[in-house]
């Protein structure tokens, strides 16, 4: 397991001081992306017992999905981001949560798909993004394993998925690889459970030394 941080360099603590944005404050929003099976929702889950609030910009999504009369699939999930960003603008999701969750002083969002969505957060001094990484064959053999409604079937679907969310074709879409290049920092887990709640550990140890 590794945990990487960002754009500057780590101080003795071992967290970075992101983006120039001054010290870390203990008051803390985190959001968190990657690809499928990457790891993001145990994350999520483990910061939950350490008293975060956790949402996610699929959350929006699933309810206008209730309202609208449709299933909650992954496709469609997809595409019902698709509509919202085009009808509010591409970081509408992330504008939404950031709005409705402004008295919250420790939370984490979950799925941020889009560089907009990190903008809009990023209104917020104490935010900082996480980026969980892990290989394309672990990944697989965890969605495998889960067996979530609505995941690939196949590989080869599995991959196809993937890669059309990497890259946003316009406003609307998805865009991984350009989010992930904002992160904050960079969570390595191809690892066992005991190594990332180690480097989770880490992670939060400035905010609860």
């Amino acid at each position: 397991m590794m945990l990487k941080f960002n754009m500057h360099e780590q101080g003795a603590s071992g967290v970075s001081n992101p983006h120039g944005r001054g010290g870390k404050p203990r008051c803390m929003w985190f959001g968190l992306t990657g690809r499928n099976a990457s790891g993001k929702t145990t994350v999520v889950e483990w910061l939950k017992k350490h008293g975060y609030k956790a949402t996610s910009c699929s959350d929006s999504i699933r309810s206008w999905l209730h309202e609208e009369g449709e299933e909650i699939t992954r496709e469609n999930l997809i595409q019902g981001g698709r509509t919202l960003r085009e009808m509010g603008g591409a970081g509408i999701l992330a504008e939404m949560l950031r709005d409705s969750n402004s008295d919250e002083k420790k939370l984490v969002i979950d799925s941020i798909r889009t560089p907009a969505e990190v903008e809009a957060l990023r209104q917020r001094v104490e935010f900082q993004l996480i980026e969980v990484r892990a290989s394309r064959e672990v990944r697989w053999e965890r969605l495998q394993s889960r067996a979530r409604p609505g995941d690939p079937e196949t590989y080869e679907l599995f991959v196809e998925q993937e890669e059309a969310e990497l890259i946003a074709v316009n406003t609307s879409g998805q865009a991984l690889d350009a989010t992930a290049k904002m992160a904050d920092i960079v969570i390595n887990n191809n690892g066992i459970s005991d190594e990332l709640d180690r480097a989770l550990e880490n992670l939060l140890k400035p905010d609860e030394s």
